[in-house]
């Protein structure tokens, strides 16, 4: 989790990433921040993102990113 707090400040710094209750809807990832974070987190934690994976569910908190990089590394 560490780990993935760290690249989202590294792709958007200055948001409360903890608490924050709907990353997408409340446009702290727009698509061009989409793309960078799933680059950083496919080479960080060597997973394969697919575009069926990227889903709002899957991005919509910093624990549903987790889980779903938990998922695919289980994979």
């Amino acid at each position: 989790m560490e780990e993935l707090l760290k690249i989202l400040n590294e792709v958007k710094p200055g948001v409360d990433y903890e608490n924050e209750t709907d990353l997408i809807g409340h446009g702290v990832l727009d698509s061009i921040t989409m793309v960078t974070l799933v680059l950083q987190l496919s080479d960080e934690f060597d997973v394969d993102i697919s575009p069926v994976d990227i889903t709002p569910e899957n991005f919509k908190t910093v624990q549903t990113i987790y889980d779903m990089i938990q998922r695919l590394e289980d994979e």
